[in-house]
């Protein structure tokens, strides 16, 4: 169970909405309306909890997945039906990826959306070879390499740390890398949050089953 204590509080365009915090919503796997479940949204699965949700029953076979846990919380305060997933930062522990790819494999659709620094693309390198059905591309659909660049162009900040060229496999994430490194900017989820919700409406209409 969530504590009002536990929260804290960000500015978004209805006025404040509440963040709910790293460690509460970044232990194990937390999503929203992914599971048919009548259980209180965002639900947060811990290890001993894994077997039987493999095959629970789904609500949606879209997944929005989200690197930054104060975005999640943004996006689900105003659309709390929507289907999100917490990509929690790096922890890509054994159940997070256990779930997402059986959820693949039973026919979940993914997109990806991150920090556009070295670090979030690796990450979102990371989750996209994560998948055994889905290309790079599907998942880098709401954030891609053109879209990066005017991104950067417009709303980059200048950061020599955050832009360091890394290693990612993906072409997709190699471009969006490569640009980044040569921009030397990069841009928070936070800056985003405008695009985000035109483009995630767009692709849940799209790709709804």
């Amino acid at each position: 169970m969530l504590c009002p204590e536990k929260l804290t509080t960000y500015c978004f365009k209805s006025g404040q909405v509440n963040e709910l915090t790293a460690r509460l919503i970044g232990m194990a796997f937390t999503s929203a309306n992914i599971f048919d479940t009548d259980l209180p949204q965002p639900l947060t699965l811990n290890p001993w909890q894994l077997t039987p949700m493999l095959d629970f029953p789904l609500k949606n076979k879209q997944g929005v997945v989200i690197e930054n846990n104060g975005v999640f919380a943004l996006l689900h305060q105003e659309h709390p039906d929507w289907p999100l997933i917490l990509q929690s930062g790096n922890d890509f522990n054994e159940v997070y990826v256990q779930l997402i790819q059986r959820l693949e494999a039973r026919g979940m659709r993914y997109v990806y959306l991150g920090d556009l620094d070295s670090a979030g693309i690796q990450m979102a390198d990371q989750f996209a070879r994560l998948l055994k059905q889905t290309q790079a591309e599907e998942v880098a659909a709401l954030q891609q390499p053109t879209d990066v660049r005017l991104w950067l162009a417009d709303l980059g900040k200048i950061d020599a740390r955050r832009t360091k060229q890394r290693k990612v496999v993906s072409p997709v994430y190699q471009a969006e890398m490569t640009t980044i490194a040569l921009f030397w900017k990069f841009i928070e989820q936070e800056q985003l949050m405008g695009v985000y919700e035109v483009r995630i409406t767009e692709w849940l209409e799209a790709t709804e089953v």
